[in-house]
């Protein structure tokens, strides 16, 4: 999508958050200890989709390890569904509702260890208002009158579709079998990679597959007349990847120019941030009818073929950023919402690498001005911790958490700055099973500049604070530049009528020699106020 159309859809989305008519799920928050119990190992989900009703139906088997004995073992699925049995180790057991959540319970302690849980269920998913935001099914016709059926629930969470434990700190380490039943001559398409399909009657059963740890809001399927159009990548270390794009049989001759974009955003990703992540499966599109999103392996692409030209090449938003959370969220995981910056906000600063590579310093600069301008700085990016997503989703984790990327860069400068931010997006600390946190960033990053950056960080994204200046004139051609509020000791440009000069700022006035007004940080690279007396 364009920039002016995330504008909007931001600005719909806030009003969303109010409106009383579409029905809201969160999302995360504060771990219950039942669950904090749990350790989820693999998920299987086998639904069939019934397209006229609306309806799925089915079950879901979750292989779990409990780390204590415990009177109940807690999933979270939304009440709209009506759960018919459930079995653990091949023993029905009882259960009750409240709330979203389903407790399980045998009469006994369930022991410490494995368990299989298998819950069967059925119902009408909730229909999404406001796609990808707003959580649920979305059933619509392509231009022939065929079925497409897609699901969005990042912000709603899983449980708005299957049973599941519906947190960001824990993944399905062995990760998920998804077998979807749908009318013959349709197409599922998700992550992983297809097993197979079988044929029974009018309905044809698609099966999917990852190893891979994946997030609860990525394990997703779309429902369409596909066509697969593929070609083979070579990754940055030489190992050969398919990239599958399917594309609605009404637009297979759109195919091969969106491959190429995703060719070459593939090649610029891989220079800052490493290998593509999944080089065991595949590099996926999907197209959707509504705004794109992260799903793992298969990205939805929901803008299809309107393109801005940046270099003389083609680009869009739409497909760059959502591509760009493979690593910024699939690889690189928050282990709470309270941190999602970390996935967006360098998602999106990945964004302005890709205007450097394709019109160099000053198109990555006017993307930052883009973000800067859109920054609300209503409250703090970072609020805490066990932060659900409606209280920590802002545009700020977007915009504010790109821009502080860029300060960063300033800070400890492009021969610090550019190694560690690979090294997070590679490091098996930071990636795939681990998850991370703000202070794990400030971490790295403290580390390996040998810089303190601990309060740089808590001013920009646990605060709203901003750099505050002060320029006096203090004779004809002298002046002061002081800074009153700073959180460090930080590197600024100066500019006069005698040149410019890079001065560590510090609460202490500097003195400045010029026939007219000093600029200070001409080139953007921090939040600041400048006042001049």
């Amino acid at each position: 999508m364009n920039y002016k159309s995330i504008f909007i859809l931001f600005l719909l989305f806030s009003l969303s958050l109010n409106a009383q008519t579409i029905q809201r799920w969160n999302s995360g928050g504060k771990l219950n200890p039942l669950q904090a119990n749990m350790d989820i190992r693999h998920y299987t989900i086998s639904l069939e989709v019934d397209i006229s009703n609306q309806r799925i139906n089915g079950f879901v088997e979750t292989d779990l390890i409990l780390a204590h004995p415990a009177d109940t073992i807690l999933f979270d699925l939304i009440d709209i569904f009506k759960v018919k049995k459930i079995i653990v180790e091949k023993q029905i057991v009882s259960f009750s509702r409240k709330n979203d959540k389903i407790f399980i319970t045998a009469g006994k302690k369930f022991n410490e260890g494995k368990h299989k849980v298998r819950i069967e269920y059925e119902g009408k998913p909730p229909i999404a208002a406001r796609p990808p935001w707003n959580g649920g099914f979305t059933w619509t016709t392509d231009k022939n009158g065929k079925p497409w059926v897609v699901i969005n629930d990042q912000l709603d969470g899983a449980k708005v579709y299957f049973p599941c434990k519906d947190h960001p700190s824990d993944e399905p380490n062995e990760g998920v079998d998804l077998f979807i039943t749908v009318p013959k001559g349709l197409t599922v398409a998700a992550f992983g990679l297809l097993q197979g399909t079988s044929s029974k009657g009018n309905t044809t059963t698609f099966h999917w597959k990852t190893n891979y740890t994946i997030s609860n809001y990525c394990i997703l399927f779309n429902i369409a007349d596909y066509q697969l159009v593929s070609r083979p990548y070579k990754t940055i270390l030489g190992h050969t990847v398919p990239m599958d794009y399917y594309i609605l049989r009404q637009d297979a001759n759109k195919a091969q120019s969106v491959l190429d974009i995703r060719e070459r955003d593939t090649h610029i990703l891989e220079k800052y941030f490493g290998e593509y992540p999944w080089i065991k499966e595949k590099i996926g599109i999907a197209e959707v009818p509504n705004p794109g999103m992260e799903h793992q392996t298969m990205i939805t692409y929901g803008d299809p073929f309107n393109y801005q030209r940046f270099g003389g090449q083609n680009y869009s938003a739409n497909l760059f950023h959502e591509f760009a959370h493979e690593w910024w969220a699939n690889k690189v995981t928050n282990k709470d919402w309270a941190h999602e910056w970390i996935q967006e906000g360098i998602a999106s600063y990945a964004e302005a690498l890709c205007f450097r590579e394709l019109t160099g310093e000053k198109g990555y600069d006017s993307m930052l001005l883009y973000f800067k301008n859109r920054i609300e700085n209503k409250k703090p990016v970072v609020q805490g911790e066990e932060v659900n997503t409606q209280d920590t989703y802002t545009r700020d984790i977007y915009f504010k958490g790109a821009i502080f990327m860029n300060t960063l860069r300033y800070v400890i400068g492009d021969e610090i700055f550019f190694p560690t931010l690979k090294k997070l997006a590679t490091d098996p600390n930071y990636t795939y099973d681990n998850f991370v946190t703000t202070t794990d960033v400030e971490k790295l990053f403290s580390n390996e500049s040998k810089i303190n950056l601990k309060p740089l960080f808590d001013f920009y994204l646990r605060t709203t604070n901003v750099l505050e200046i002060t320029i006096k004139q203090t004779d004809v051609t002298s002046w002061t530049v002081q800074a009153k509020q700073i959180p460090m000791t930080l590197p600024i440009e100066i500019s006069g009528s005698n040149g410019s000069t890079k001065v560590n700022l510090t609460m202490q006035p500097i003195k400045i020699e010029s026939v007219t007004p000093p600029v200070v940080d001409l080139g953007g690279h921090y939040l600041k106020r400048v006042i001049i007396e």
